[in-house]
C-alpha cells in the first residue's frame, strides 16, 4: 500500500492564488489609471481656446519629404569665431535623434552641441528635472562656459525652467514653437499630453510659472504655419521673453528647416 506524503498546508491562500491575486490587483490598478488618463484627455477644451486650424496640422505632413530634400540641399554654414556650448532639448514625445540634423549644422559652425541626456521627452516629473539640472551643471563645468539652451516645443519649457533655476550658468534660452504663453490648452497636442503624462498640461508636477521670463536673454522663435501650437502661445507677450522672431516653417520643421537652423546660428552669435 502506497502512502502519499501529506500536502503542505499553504494556509488560507496558496502560492498560486497569491500570485493570481497580486496580478489581478495590478491589472485593476492599471485599468483605473488608464481610465483616469482617458477621462483627463477627454476633458472639454475651454471656451474660446483653440489650437491651429486643421489645414495647418495637415501641413505638418511636410516632415515626410524632408529626408529626400537633404540629398540636394546646399546649406552653407560659416565657421564661428565664438564657439558656444549648446544643449538641445527635444519636443514632447520625441527623442534627441530628431534634432540630430540641427546638431550637425551647429557643430559644422564650430559649436559644441550636446543632448539633454534624458532620452524621449515624455513630460516633466519630479525625478527628471533634477537629472536635467545635473546635466546642465556637468556641461558647464566640463566646457567652462555658460550653456545656451535651445528647446523645441515642450523642450523649450524645460529650457526656461532650467534657466530659472541656474541663471548663472545659462547664456541664453532659445525656444522654438514652445507654448509658454497664454492658455496651455491652446494647441492640438494637449489631449495626447494628458494621456501620456497623467497630469493636466496646466498642472505639471513641479512648481513653475511658464509665462514668467527667466532672468537670462530669452528669444522665442515662432511660426504662423505651426500646425501644433498656436502662434500666440509660442510668440509670447512683451515681458515674457526678450525678443520674438517669426519664421515660416511647420512645428516639426523647427528641428530641421534651414530657416530655423539659420535663426539658431544667429542667436549663438548674438550673445
Amino acid at each position: 500500500m502506497n502512502v502519499q506524503p501529506p500536502v503542505p498546508d499553504d494556509g488560507p491562500l496558496g502560492v498560486d492564488e497569491d500570485i493570481d491575486a497580486g496580478g489581478s490587483a495590478r491589472m485593476a490598478a492599471l485599468y483605473r489609471e488608464a481610465a483616469r488618463r482617458a477621462a483627463l484627455a477627454g476633458e472639454p477644451r475651454p471656451s474660446g481656446v483653440k489650437g491651429p486650424p486643421i489645414r495647418r496640422m495637415l501641413g505638418e505632413l511636410d516632415v515626410f519629404a524632408e529626408p529626400f530634400r537633404r540629398f540636394t540641399r546646399n546649406f552653407p554654414v560659416e565657421r564661428t569665431s565664438n564657439p558656444r556650448t549648446v544643449m538641445l532639448l527635444p519636443g514632447f514625445g520625441t527623442h534627441p535623434v530628431r534634432m540630430r540634423y540641427m546638431a550637425q549644422q551647429l557643430e559644422k559652425a564650430g559649436h559644441k552641441v550636446k543632448r539633454w541626456g534624458l532620452g524621449f521627452n515624455f513630460g516633466p516629473t519630479v525625478q527628471n528635472i533634477p537629472l536635467l539640472e545635473r546635466r546642465l551643471i556637468h556641461l558647464h563645468k566640463r566646457y567652462g562656459r555658460p550653456v545656451v539652451l535651445v528647446g523645441w516645443s515642450l523642450g523649450g519649457l524645460f529650457a526656461r525652467e532650467l534657466a530659472w533655476r541656474h541663471p548663472d550658468i545659462v547664456a541664453k534660452v532659445v525656444t522654438m514653437g514652445s507654448p509658454f504663453s497664454g492658455n496651455p490648452r491652446a494647441n492640438n497636442a494637449w489631449r495626447i499630453y494628458h494621456l501620456v503624462t497623467g497630469h493636466a498640461v496646466e498642472s505639471p508636477p513641479i512648481d513653475t510659472d511658464l509665462a514668467m521670463k527667466p532672468p537670462v536673454p530669452t528669444v522665442a522663435l515662432w511660426s504662423p504655419r505651426d500646425g501644433i501650437v498656436s502662434a500666440r502661445s509660442s510668440r509670447g507677450l512683451p515681458g515674457e521673453r526678450d525678443r520674438e522672431i517669426a519664421l515660416r516653417c511647420t512645428h516639426l520643421g523647427f528641428a530641421y528647416s534651414p530657416e530655423a537652423i539659420a535663426a539658431v546660428l544667429r542667436e549663438l552669435e548674438d550673445i
